[in-house]
């Protein structure tokens, strides 16, 4: 009998041994497809955050995103002008490709005619819902209700007689609060969700809180410039509120963080246009240019516990954002995608990725809506350290730039390189051919 008791009792510490070890090597249980958080700034230069090494501007949440993030300081938006921007954002696709070029239609055009662009071709929202994902909208989105690009739930109702141009009166979000995306969060429950914080901060108007105005005030920085400064900051501090809320549901680890500024925008120096003259709204290399000022960004992607906090100067681009997030979410990216999977380029340490990055600028209005080609101002790119700007207008001169020795673009070595030139030109017209 003691026998046949030691014998069961090796049986029992066999049997929890081999538990163990099948439980080690048994593959986990799959998380499930990660929430999805998209914050774009809106009118921010790249080199306006704190780490980016502003000397002044203070992005303490931001910095804290970016310390856990893959983060790509060369990072780029094909156009420097918000709605087509936005919209590349959304679709994964060129201007020229989605439609979307200005942010105006033509002269006596209806706003609602530029809408079939927007339904014509696969959106974020559209394809992650195929996995289950709800959707939400908050902040500028310039293509009518939120319905139109697919969003399950928004604010953005797109009535005119609402000032329904690129947001109507919900473009509040962020200045006044971050309620109806944490609503739309709770509501959420175990269903996936995709949110898009795209408030119109720091763009104009530039009306900072005092506390935070205060401490950019300098007798030598124009009033003008400290507000922007300010507005930077306040922008970070919502973000903060976005990031600190994902943390108290116990989803920081379970939601993909990508953060993207749609443009550049530089404060207009003093003396920028003659006396008698209106100042200029922003400086003429930032917005509505081919400059870095206005098409450069950084871009950050993170998912603690997956993706490791590293930098990377490979460069990447806006069109990259869709196929990242589509892949992190289970979802195939359509064949009209021309960008990268970010995740893949991570995964490898940056060996997988490009070395040349393509742009378009247009026209601020459009100028025929089913054709790129009337509105269309520069075509530009970047092969590695050399960015070459093409006027469309032969004209004008070609403009030649070492960005990384020369970042902001002062001296133009086209005359004296000119097979770069050449070089960077067939690149261009491989990536798109517009005619000689």
């Amino acid at each position: 009998m003691p026998h046949r008791f030691a014998y069961l009792f090796l049986m029992l510490i066999l049997w929890a041994s081999f538990a163990h070890f099948a439980a080690a090597i048994a593959p986990a249980a799959s998380p499930g497809p990660p929430n999805v958080v998209l914050i774009v700034s809106d009118d921010q230069a790249w080199t306006d955050f704190g780490f980016m090494r502003h000397p002044a501007i203070k992005t303490p949440h931001l910095d804290r995103l970016a310390a856990r993030s893959a983060v790509f300081r060369r990072g780029y938006v094909p156009t420097s002008l918000c709605r087509p921007s936005l919209a590349t954002i959304i679709t994964g696709l060129y201007p020229h490709q989605h439609g979307i070029t200005g942010n105006d239609p033509p002269p006596g055009t209806d706003r609602s005619a530029m809408l079939k662009h927007i339904h014509a071709v696969p959106t974020l929202p559209r394809l992650l819902a195929t996995k289950g994902y709800r959707s939400f909208q908050s902040g500028k989105w310039w293509e009518g209700n939120y319905s139109e690009g697919g969003f399950s739930a928004g604010m953005t109702h797109g009535d005119p007689a609402h000032g329904g141009r690129h947001g109507d009166t919900r473009l509040r979000i962020g200045r006044e609060g971050l309620k109806p995306v944490f609503d739309f969060i709770d509501s959420c429950g175990d269903t996936p969700y995709f949110v898009w914080y795209a408030p119109m901060m720091p763009h104009v108007p530039h009306e900072p809180p005092k506390r935070l105005l205060i401490k950019y005030l300098s007798p030598r920085r124009p009033v003008a410039v400290a507000k922007y400064f300010a507005m930077c900051e306040w922008f970070d501090e919502t973000c903060g509120q976005l990031l600190d809320y994902l943390e108290r549901k116990g989803q920081t680890e379970k939601t993909l963080v990508v953060f993207v500024v749609d443009n550049g925008w530089v404060p207009p120096a003093p003396g920028d246009t003659k006396s008698g003259k209106a100042p200029p709204a922003f400086a003429p290399r930032s917005k509505l240019s081919p400059y870095d000022g206005g098409v450069r960004t950084p871009i950050l992607v993170s998912l603690p516990g997956t993706i490791a906090p590293a930098e990377y100067p490979t460069l990447v681009s806006s069109i990259d954002i869709a196929p990242t997030i589509l892949a992190a979410a289970g979802v195939s990216k359509t064949s009209a995608m021309p960008g990268l999977n970010l995740l893949e380029v991570i995964a490898d340490h940056g060996r997988s990725a490009r070395t040349a990055v393509f742009g378009e600028i247009f026209d601020h209005n459009v100028v025929d809506i089913d054709d790129p080609i009337p509105g269309l101002r520069y075509r530009w790119c970047v092969d590695r350290n050399w960015k070459l700007i093409l006027p469309v207008n032969r004209r004008q001169p070609a403009e030649l730039y070492d960005v990384i020795a020369d970042p902001s673009e002062q001296h133009n070595r086209a005359a004296k390189r000119a097979e770069i030139v050449q070089k960077l030109t067939e690149e261009l017209d491989g990536w798109w051919r517009i005619g000689k």
